[in-house]
């Protein structure tokens, strides 16, 4: 649970192509002259839409370096990039040398990586791309070095047990220097709202309360209610809630704590918020507070998952890594290969391979099998049982979980580099956009969320201008069966609708400023991520009992673990790295590197999975 997390580029390339397959190192030439290939397979493209994996091509979009452009993109040297970030080669033999084979190096599965060979294990990570991250990953254009995903960056702070991602950088030697963020969030909302989120909690509740004075004890009631199981959450060393020695461990060293959080599992943000709040203007501010974090609104959003983030973003704070949200996916695969473990990139896994009911391995879209003792899925839960394992054979406990949530929305995003005087001089760094009508606020493009990075890292841009990452939720459906030319003008129309809409609330003249635009929409993401159907990962199907549908990370599958936003506690960076932990620690349990008691183990699994029925 944290921020919204986005895709990859769209490339705008045109014409046939041969694409190369892996390990060759040429490059094929299309009709234009303009060149693309994917090292992960080797197929004839017909049209941009059907390009996958590394393409970049012309790009057609707008600018305003004199009219309209028509710039000739640089080619991403594979083989430099890889060598930059890790290996395309198996170090050793495929025969089952590994403790564990994590599927992807999105930030969940990094860390669950580094954590385990922190503790001694062998493990191998497969990335399709070419370098880690996944959706806090980042690319580069034309001078400008964006972030995939957002720039809002919860538990990277120096204190407390919830600064996770500090604590994964530091578990494997590494730091990185940051730049605190004055302001978490700045909203604009329908009837004249405006609301800052200062990174000072009093400064904050201030500025809350002069908006909603006849609210000011229901307020102060609900955000203390946040701090009460966000302090609970903090005085906790974190592990795996699937491991009965550490979890009674905890509950005899802090039986309050972990009675409080029991208390919360269950419920809701907007549930609790009723109780104290009845402003119809407040509660809807505070679905906004949970949409930014979970994509749904405050009643579909897990309590515990709403104070992580309503906390933590004024206790440790945000803060900016220098260099981009990449450098920490970076610095996690280089701690990784540090400590005598590897990422693969360019491995494109197509299946998990099984030995009598047992995850032993997977195979790879270039036909090379790998084998490990346990092997761990940082793909989404549709995509690890609806395509690494065969739908047909979904267990029983999947079933459940597919009936309880759905796929949430993906994203279109808009990456622009504009001139720097079209912002203001105190300009925050992220704002939250919803101009006219409160039910806008879970439609497709209804509201809009925008990171303006460079208000803090001005290097990640040419000098004399600034980044604007522009997301709002869209729908794969709203995007398929269109022809080529039909997909690039509809791009075009939506994303000049959003820039007009920041525009004429936002930024005078923002337009005229634009200097590089590109747009991606859930086709993108899911292309680049692969991500089913681009989604932003599981939304409850109707009002869930707080995080008690959640599956943790062991599987109906002997040996396969799955790990990231489709297992608990959710979705955003903090969450994701919540994952990582836990899953880390089950895992380091069941090969040996932890302590462990089959009969507990046994004993506390089936009551998990019996709580998870009461969903």
């Amino acid at each position: 649970m944290g921020t919204l997390s986005f895709m990859f580029p769209n490339s705008l390339l045109d014409g046939t192509c041969k694409i190369v397959a892996l390990g060759d190192s040429k490059t094929r030439y299309n009709k234009q002259g303009s060149s693309c290939f994917d090292p992960l397979r080797s197929v004839n493209c017909t049209d941009q839409q059907q390009l996958c994996g590394l393409s970049w091509g012309v790009d057609k979009a707008k600018g305003r370096r004199g009219g309209t452009v028509s710039n000739l993109k640089a080619v991403v040297d594979v083989d430099k990039r890889v060598e930059s970030y890790g290996s395309s080669d198996v170090e050793g033999n495929e025969s089952g040398s590994y403790d564990a084979i994590v599927i992807g190096s999105g930030i969940g599965g990094l860390v669950a990586a580094t954590q385990l060979a922190v503790k001694g294990a062998k493990v191998l990570v497969l990335e399709k791309y070419i370098i880690p991250g996944g959706s806090s990953g980042f690319y580069e254009r034309d001078g400008y070095k964006f972030d995939v995903g957002s720039s809002v960056m919860f538990g990277f702070s120096d204190k407390g047990n919830l600064n996770l991602i500090t604590q994964a950088l530091a578990a494997v030697g590494r730091k990185l220097e940051v730049i605190p963020d004055p302001t978490t969030v700045h909203f604009h909302l329908p009837n004249d709202l405006s609301v800052r989120i200062h990174r000072e909690y009093d400064d904050f509740i201030e500025e809350l309360v002069s908006k909603f004075p006849h609210e000011k004890e229901g307020i102060i009631k609900f955000y203390s209610e946040c701090w009460k199981i966000f302090n609970s959450l903090n005085s906790l060393e974190l592990k795996s809630l699937e491991e009965p020695i550490y979890l009674f461990g905890q509950f005899f060293k802090k039986p309050l704590e972990c009675l409080t959080l029991a208390y919360y599992l269950p419920q809701n943000a907007g549930s609790i918020a009723r109780k104290y709040i009845r402003d119809p203007g407040l509660l809807s501010f505070i679905d906004a507070e949970c949409f930014i974090v979970s994509t749904v609104n405050a009643l579909q959003t897990p309590m515990i998952n709403a104070s992580m983030v309503l906390c933590d973003r004024h206790f440790g704070g945000i803060n900016y890594p220098i260099g981009g949200v990449g450098e920490i996916a970076k610095s996690l695969a280089e701690g990784l290969d540090d400590h005598g473990s590897q990422i693969l990139y360019r491995a494109n896994v197509t299946s998990i391979i099984l030995d009598n009911g047992k995850a032993v391995g997977v195979k790879l879209s270039d036909g090379r099998k790998l084998y490990a003792k346990t092997i761990v899925s940082n793909a989404t839960r549709w995509d690890t049982f609806g395509k690494l394992l065969k739908a047909e054979n979904l267990p029983k406990e999947e079933e459940n979980f597919q009936k309880a949530y759905v796929k949430a929305p993906s994203f279109l995003s808009i990456h622009m580099g504009v001139k720097a005087d079209v912002l203001p001089p105190d300009t925050d760094c992220h704002h939250f956009v919803l101009e006219d009508d409160w039910t806008n606020l879970e439609k497709p493009y209804g509201s809009i969320f925008l990171s303006i990075p460079t208000v803090l890292d001005s290097s990640l841009a040419p000098e004399g201008h600034h980044i604007l990452h522009i997301f709002t939720t869209s729908s794969i459906e709203d995007w398929e069966g269109l022809s080529q030319k039909d997909y690039e003008v509809k791009k075009e129309l939506v994303a000049e609708s959003i820039i007009s809409r920041l525009e004429k609330t936002l930024f005078p003249g923002l337009k005229s400023s634009i200097h590089f635009k590109e747009v991606g929409t859930p086709k993108t993401h899911r292309r680049y991520l692969a991500r089913d159907s681009g989604t932003y990962g599981p939304m409850p199907r109707g009002t869930p009992k707080g995080l008690l549908g959640m599956p943790f990370n062991t599987t109906a599958i002997d040996g396969l673990y799955c790990v990231g936003d489709s297992c608990f506690p959710g979705q955003g960076v903090i969450a994701v790295a919540f994952s990582g932990v836990m899953c880390a620690h089950r895992v380091a349990a069941d090969l040996g590197f932890e302590k462990k008691s089959d009969v507990l183990d046994s004993a506390l699994l089936r009551l998990l999975g019996w709580l998870r029925t009461l969903a």
